[in-house]
């Protein structure tokens, strides 16, 4: 496994982080005062961060742990209440661009039809998109069925074994990386990732940890495996093309939104477990 089987960030991540927060703070003497710069202050930051005259964020709903729909159908979660935060302190208007797969959300960001979004930090993202460090730290897990052979994490890549992804999730991209033998077979959507492992008779399902726990209650003879087999770093994002201020900015915002407890406190609002704020 790679960095992402361990929950600690590593020295690396703490660097670039440090060296991110350093690049802020010459930016911007203060996250906090932007909101006293914007919009005729920021002159550099508010073309970077909503050309269009508003800050449009990449809601990903395909992940309950960052974003879903409350009883009116509009977007509530983690993630949203950043972008309302973040769009507080620029001094601009918000508009929620709701999308029902991580991977259309990315490529929101990366086309530049939306100026910030939430993901899981991967290598082939980071190609267009500029991450802050992690926000939240989200465990990947395996699902089998109950009278399945499989035991242990060890056990699903081998040569006859399928496992069903959400197309273009960060379980997605991962797993292609690094299953060698097993087959990935990839669903519409995060939330669509049991109901296809059941209708296509594969041997493993892979997501969010409490997704298959959700689903595990709702159809029956499912467990999960008793080890996780990633941890998912959830960021935000802008694109690259914005400029090594805009993104400096946001890496910052987000240290700022850990450190204060804004991070916990959604979490703990919108009743998410198992999550973690990230270091």
């Amino acid at each position: 496994m790679d960095d992402f089987s361990d929950i600690n960030i590593s020295r690396r991540d703490l660097l670039i982080a440090g060296a991110l927060s350093a690049t802020a703070a010459a930016v911007l003497p203060s996250v906090a005062g932007a909101s006293d710069a914007a919009p005729g202050g920021a002159n550099t930051l508010i073309p970077a961060f909503a050309p269009t005259g508003k800050l449009r964020a990449s809601i990903n709903l395909g992940n309950p742990i960052l974003a879903s729909k409350d009883t009116s159908g509009a977007p509530r979660g983690v993630s949203v209440d950043l972008a309302k935060e973040l769009a507080s302190r620029l001094g601009l208007d918000l508009e929620l661009l709701v999308f029902d797969t991580a991977g259309k959300s990315v490529d929101a960001v990366a086309a530049g039809k939306a100026d910030i979004g939430f993901f899981a930090i991967d290598p082939k993202r980071g190609a267009q998109i500029a991450f802050t460090p992690p926000y939240v730290l989200i465990e990947g897990f395996y699902l089998v069925k109950e009278d399945s052979p499989i035991r242990h994490n060890a056990e699903v890549d081998v040569p006859g074994i399928r496992v069903v992804v959400g197309a273009g999730s960060a379980y997605d991209l991962y797993l292609t990386r690094e299953l060698k033998h097993a087959e990935v077979l990839r669903s519409p959507s995060s939330p669509t990732v049991v109901d296809t492992f059941i209708e296509t008779h594969a041997e493993v399902a892979a997501g969010v940890k409490q997704q298959l726990e959700a689903d595990s209650r709702r159809v029956s003879g499912l467990r999960l495996l008793d080890q996780r087999f990633m941890v998912i770093r959830q960021a935000m994002g802008v694109p690259k093309s914005r400029g090594a201020e805009a993104s400096a900015y946001l890496a910052q915002f987000v240290e700022d939104m850990k450190a204060s407890g804004f991070v916990a406190a959604a979490l703990k609002r919108h009743g998410i477990d198992g999550a973690a704020v990230a270091p």
